[in-house]
This record gives structure tokens, C-alpha cells and sequence, in this order.
């Protein structure tokens, strides 16, 4: 199975570092970010879980809710927390799940569903383990990004997309190449030009008739979508 964006991100039931959890209700009414790894005690994944555990404040902020994945036990899970702790100067405190059954990594296409379980397996087995899901109060996939091992995610990108993923949800609006919050923005295809000038009476600027710019709305600027 290969998930896709507005599908449903699969339930499933899970022992995490703070105990088990059953996914969507784990969600409950936020957003979430799960994101995984291939093992536990990865240099380049240490360097992330650290990074992350630094700035998940800035997610709590934004009704973000955070949890990992690794294809190894609680056990091993709890090891590492130390690890990471030690090296990268922050104390991890969001759950990481232990999947070490792969069968989460499967539920979400990950792994393929004939690969064999087992904690001997490599993290060179499980490369395709590096994947980012945000996922929206309705569970559905709103964002999916997988990354090669050698390459460390950037989660001020992650934060800078839940920015738009938001942001669009409450207003017909879309957000261009490079945009941050604040920024202009664009007028949602999909919107009339009628429409546009009920939820934007100051105008925009249009270079194209497709291309319609305009501030970023907020709560005096423009009326959310229903």
C-alpha cells in the first residue's frame, strides 16, 4: 500500500517510550507529525530526534502534536533517549514508537509487506524507514516527505508547511514557491472572481488572470472558508 495525501493515515495500536497508544486517539483534535527511523543508535537520526525535541516547542504552539518511529524495541528506544540527550544537549520528550515487528512500516508503505521482522535486520534494510507524515485533525495525510539516509531532515521546512497546511485549511488561499508566514499569498484557484472580491474587498494584484496575490489573510482580512 502507498499512502497519499487526504487519504486516511492508518490507525494502528502501539507501545511507545511513554506507554501504549492507539494512534488516532492519540491525535485526538491536533495535528500530528510521525516520523520514523530505520534503527536505533543512527548518527544522522540522533542529530534529528535532538533537533526536534529543541524546537517542539514552536509545534505546541501551533496545536502540533509530535511522535517517532523506530524499527527497534522500547527497550533499545530508551537507550538511545540517553544518547541523544548526551550529545545533542536536549532530553527528547515526545514518544517514539517500537515497531519492531515492522508492521507500522508496512501499514504506511514503507517496507514492503513481505519483508521479514526481526531486530537483526540492518539499517540499510530498513532506508526507506525515513519518512515525515503530518497528519490533520480528520487523520488524513496532509503532508509526506521521505528522505535518504544520508541526508538529515529539515523540520524548520516541516514547520514553515504546517504554516501553509494551516493556514489554507481556514482560508481559500494557496501559498507560493519559498512563501513563509506573513508573506503574500495567492488567491485559491478554485475561488471566482466574484468570490474573490467578497473575501478580499482591498483587491490584489493579478500579473496573470490566474495568478491572483494578495496579503496573507487574517482574521479581520478575510473570511475563512466554510
Amino acid at each position: 500500500m502507498t499512502l497519499r495525501i487526504n487519504e486516511i493515515a492508518p490507525d494502528f495500536h502501539a507501545d511507545t517510550t511513554q506507554g501504549p497508544i492507539n494512534f488516532h486517539a492519540w491525535i485526538g483534535e491536533h495535528y500530528a507529525v510521525l516520523f520514523s527511523h530505520p534503527k536505533d543508535f543512527t548518527p544522522v537520526c540522533t542529530t534529528e530526534l535532538g533537533y526536534l525535541a529543541r524546537i517542539e516547542e514552536q509545534f505546541i504552539r501551533r496545536g502540533v502534536k509530535i511522535i517517532g518511529l523506530s524499527v527497534d524495541p522500547v527497550k533499545s528506544h530508551l537507550g538511545w533517549l540517553d544518547d541523544i540527550e548526551a550529545t545533542q544537549g536536549a532530553a527528547v520528550r515526545y514518544p517514539i514508537i517500537a515497531d519492531e515487528d515492522l508492521h507500522i512500516a508496512k501499514l504506511y508503505g514503507m517496507l514492503p509487506a513481505e519483508e521479514q521482522e526481526g531486530t537483526a535486520r540492518t539499517a540499510a534494510q530498513n532506508a526507506t524507514v525515513r519518512s515525515v507524515y503530518v497528519i490533520g485533525p480528520d487523520k488524513r495525510v496532509k503532508l509526506l516527505i521521505t528522505y535518504p539516509m544520508t541526508t538529515g531532515r529539515n523540520f524548520d521546512e516541516i514547520l514553515r508547511a504546517i504554516d501553509s497546511i494551516q493556514l489554507t485549511a481556514k482560508y481559500k488561499v494557496a501559498t507560493p514557491a519559498n512563501w513563509n508566514s506573513g508573506n503574500d499569498v495567492i488567491i485559491a484557484g478554485s475561488v471566482s472572481d466574484d468570490d474573490a472580491r467578497r473575501l478580499f474587498p482591498e483587491g490584489w494584484d493579478a500579473p496573470r488572470p490566474y495568478l491572483r496575490i494578495v496579503k496573507q489573510p487574517g482574521d479581520q482580512d478575510a473570511a475563512p472558508s466554510a
